[in-house]
C-alpha cells in the first residue's frame, strides 16, 4: 500500500495548489508537521489517496510521470476542470475496464483520473 505521492511545485505556489487540489478536486488539506511546514508546500487527502506538494527550487513539471486517482465522479470532475480552464484529454480503451482522462495541475504536473466502466 502506498502512503502518499509527492508532486513538485514552485516556491510560493501554495495558494494555487490549494485552489486546484482543494477547490477543484475537492481534496482536504492535511496539516504538515511543523518541521516540514517550514519548507513550504502543502498536503492533501481524499478518495483513498494522499498527495503531497513539495517545493522544488529548480522546479520542472512532471509531464510523463503522474499519479492516477480513482474518482467516482469522473464526468462531473472533467466538467469542473474544463470550466476552470484545465483542459482534459480523454483516454482510449488501453486500460481495460476503465474510463480515464489526463489533465495538468496549475504547475504543469500531469494527473490521471479513472473510474471503472459500469456495465449497463
Amino acid at each position: 500500500m502506498i502512503h502518499h505521492v509527492l508532486l513538485a511545485c514552485p516556491r510560493g505556489s501554495e495558494d494555487a495548489s490549494r485552489a486546484f487540489y482543494g477547490g477543484l478536486l475537492g481534496l482536504v488539506e492535511k496539516p504538515k508537521p511543523p518541521a516540514l511546514a517550514a519548507r513550504g508546500g502543502c498536503w492533501f487527502t481524499g478518495y483513498d489517496a494522499e498527495l503531497h506538494l513539495g517545493v522544488e527550487d529548480d522546479f520542472r513539471p512532471a509531464r510523463k510521470a503522474h499519479p492516477a486517482l480513482l474518482r467516482p465522479d469522473l464526468d462531473a470532475l472533467a466538467a469542473r476542470l474544463v470550466a476552470a480552464g484545465h483542459p482534459v484529454a480523454w483516454g482510449d480503451d488501453e486500460v481495460p475496464g476503465m474510463r480515464r482522462f489526463h489533465t495538468h495541475d496549475p504547475h504543469g504536473n500531469r494527473l490521471e483520473f479513472l473510474a471503472p466502466i459500469v456495465a449497463g
